[in-house]
Order: structure tokens, then C-alpha cells, then sequence
């Protein structure tokens, strides 16, 4: 889908995906790990930022499991140390909603935040998640913060006899003045890191979960909790403004 674009995702929308995880050609490889853990980069005529591309093996960790670790919003407060806010917004469907999500960046550089639309379907035994930069009237840009832009962020989750494989997939442009050589630098040695931390995070989640209160509150598997318990977004709440526009173009980093 195209930034800005707010639509239920479609069959082909999540075929994309797949053929971004899948399809290797145009690709270059950057790491690769004995334990399976392989990264891609690939320039792309929409973006200034390379797309980065991740495969690796989970042992042990069920893709049940790390659906629910990317999905769960309680639980990332608990792995994820560069999260400062994270506010759903509400649903457009029960497979595809809308969220805030605000991070933390390292001294002189600026925080970034992100208005998405996520997108998932869970089809037993292959799990798609993407997600997508949109907008929310009622979470502009504001100050402190670079409105950072999601053209694709997306995960391929798939059951293996003995664990799981893990797809990923990102393209992003943090807006302000950050060069891209500097961000794909960065982008390609910590992207491994992130995959390991994941892989923490899951090996605790299912001890954790049943910890809660409501260990089966799972919005994302049944769509009845997601009616019941989350707002719906109108479309017309979420469309691309000139204030964005204007905002990003004036925020730089120290």
C-alpha cells in the first residue's frame, strides 16, 4: 500500500509481502551468521533509505508465539527500551488498525514517531503482519519529536517442526537531516540485534501472559474482543495533511 493510503489490506497486498521475504533477486547480502541469520539491503526509486531484509530461525519459539509478541502493545512496554508512548487508536476491521508509536533516539539525535496502519492475517500455519505510514487528526506532529515515515515494515512468521522462520522486512525514512548513508550503516548493524533482543522477548512471553490478569486477551486472534474493546476509526480521520508536511520539513536533528 501506498503511504497515506488507508484501505483493508488485500490477498495481493499481503503477496507483496510474501515475495519481499521470498525473492532474493535485486537483493544484496550484507550479514549473514551460521545459526541462519541472514541480512539483505536492496535500493529501491521510491526512498533515499535502502529496504532491509531479514531471515532467521527461531528454536523453540512457536509462531503462535511471536505473532503474539509483535501484536502484544502491554508486553513491548516490557522488552522494548527505546518505546516512550504507545496509544491505539482503533480499528478499521479486525485485521487492520491504526496506532502511535513514539521512540527514542540517542543524544544529539531527536526522537521519532510514527502514525501507522497495521495489517495482518493469520493463516495458521504462515503468519503476514505489515504496517504502513498514514495519519490521524488527532495525532499531528508535535514538538520534540520527527514525524518519521514507515513506507513498509512487514513479517513473515512460519511453523517449523522445531520452532519458527522469522521474514522481515523495512523501509523507512527518519525525516530530518539524517544522511542515508549514515542511517543504512546503522540500519544494517543493528537489525541482527534487534532479531536477537525478539528472540529474548519471546522465550518469556508465554510465563509472562499468564502472569496478567487476562492472559487470553488477544484482540488479534479474536475479532470479537477487538469490536468490543477497541474504537473504530473512520477513514476520514486519516488522511495526509499539509501541517505534516510543513512540520517535517522544518525538524532537524542537533
Amino acid at each position: 500500500m501506498k503511504i497515506g493510503e488507508v484501505k483493508i489490506a488485500e490477498d495481493s497486498d499481503f503477496e507483496v509481502l510474501k515475495n519481499l521475504i521470498d525473492d532474493h533477486s535485486n537483493w544484496k547480502l550484507a550479514y549473514e551468521k551460521a545459526g541462519h541469520t541472514k541480512v539483505w539491503t536492496q535500493q529501491t526509486e521510491n526512498c533515499n533509505f535502502k529496504m532491509v531484509k531479514v531471515q532467521t530461525i527461531f528454536n523453540n519459539i512457536s509462531a503462535s508465539t511471536m505473532f503474539d509478541v509483535l501484536h502484544d502493545p502491554d508486553y513491548r512496554k516490557e522488552w522494548d527500551e527505546h518505546m516512550m508512548s504507545s496509544v491505539d487508536i482503533g480499528y478499521l476491521n479486525p485485521n487492520n488498525d491504526v496506532g502511535y508509536y513514539a521512540l527514542s533516539c540517542p543524544t544529539p539525535v531527536k526522537n521519532r514517531d510514527f502514525v501507522v496502519q497495521r495489517s495482518w492475517l493469520d493463516m495458521g500455519n504462515e503468519k503476514l503482519m505489515f504496517n504502513h505510514s498514514i495519519e490521524h487528526k488527532d495525532f499531528p506532529p508535535k514538538k520534540g519529536f520527527i514525524r518519521a515515515t514507515s513506507y513498509l515494515t512487514g513479517f513473515v512468521i512460519r511453523s517449523l517442526d522445531a520452532g519458527c522462520f522469522f521474514g522481515y522486512v523495512t523501509q523507512t525514512d527518519p525525516r530530518g537531516k539524517l544522511p542515508p548513508w549514515l542511517v543504512d550503516k546503522i540500519t544494517k548493524k543493528f537489525t541482527p540485534r534487534i532479531i536477537t533482543k525478539l528472540k529474548h522477548a519471546a522465550e518469556k512471553y508465554e510465563h509472562w501472559k499468564m502472569g496478567q490478569k487476562y492472559p487470553n486477551f488477544k484482540p488479534w486472534i479474536y475479532p470479537e474482543l477487538t469490536i468490543e474493546y477497541k474504537k473504530r476509526v473512520q477513514k476520514e480521520d486519516c488522511q495526509l495533511s499539509s501541517n505534516r508536511l510543513i512540520v517535517n520539513e522544518e525538524a532537524e536533528d542537533e
